[in-house]
């Protein structure tokens, strides 16, 4: 029923800091060129280097890469400790993902119907995981792509399941009360904290929306990143499952409506 975590992974991770753009690149739904997206994950740290002379345009780059700290997917020497799950909700452009308890993961009653969902499954659900796998050496670069955006279609449908669950739904709640799923754009609504959530349960079909619990409205999301986020990793119970547990949360629907006006009289509706 479980799955046994490998010692280090290191195999497994198939050199995260070159996949974040790869592996997003078949989730764009706008059409809008993300492979420049998550450059910083690229980005050289003196870190990884400690005892090599860097030439003068490696140089520029670590210099660009420290100034650029607050947006790189891995903080400095930690990358190699960091897990996966970490990483990838790390990255830009992540940041409606929560980390899914390892434990829900390596329960297989949790991820029933998912491995005919997604390509090379078991390879990707190591990744996940950080388990070790014994074949990595013998699939193409094009192939570890393929595994790595798997990995991330797959953490994504397990996260929709995941934030339906009592912790997944307090992690969620963490991350409103911090209004990190950003704010209503709609002026009346004075700043509401929206959560994410899909127009569609079926991967590849929309992408992820806001949802405003104050005018019951959806909007796009602000960054151009998390635009690019596909909607069935939230789905469209989420918002409202959240708000009916925390009930106390909920605020007042606002009754408050723009009125169009030309020289002080409302216009007239036919």
């Amino acid at each position: 029923m479980y799955r046994e975590r490998g010692g280090g992974g290191s195999k497994a991770k198939m050199e995260r800091s070159s996949t974040a753009t790869s592996s997003r690149a078949g989730f764009n739904f706008n059409g809008k060129d993300s492979t420049n997206k998550d450059s910083a994950s690229s980005k050289i740290s003196r870190a990884s280097y400690p005892n090599k002379k860097l030439s003068k345009g490696e140089e520029n780059v670590v210099e660009e890469s420290e100034t650029d700290s607050e947006e790189s997917d891995v903080s400095g020497s930690d990358g190699e400790d960091t897990s996966w799950i970490s990483w990838f909700c790390n990255l830009r452009g992540n940041e409606f993902f929560c980390e899914v308890d390892e434990n829900y993961i390596q329960d297989d009653f949790n991820l029933c119907g998912l491995s005919s969902q997604v390509p090379y499954y078991e390879y990707a659900l190591d990744l996940i995981l950080d388990v070790e796998s014994s074949h990595g050496d013998m699939f193409s670069e094009e192939q570890n792509e393929i595994i790595e955006s798997a990995a991330e279609m797959l953490y994504g449908l397990i996260h929709v399941r995941y934030i339906l669950t009592t912790k997944g739904l307090a992690a969620m709640l963490e991350k409103y009360k911090n209004a990190e799923f950003g704010r209503c754009p709609r002026v009346y609504c004075c700043g509401q904290p929206c959560l994410p959530v899909g127009q569609s349960d079926v991967s590849r079909q929309s992408n992820v929306k806001i949802f405003c619990p104050k005018c019951e409205d959806i909007y796009t999301p602000q960054s151009r990143f998390q635009d690019n986020l596909d909607g069935a990793y939230f789905g469209s119970t989420f918002p409202h499952l959240f708000l009916m547990t925390y009930g106390h949360l909920k605020p007042q629907k606002t009754s408050q409506d723009y009125i169009p006006r030309v020289f002080g009289f409302k216009v007239h509706k036919p």
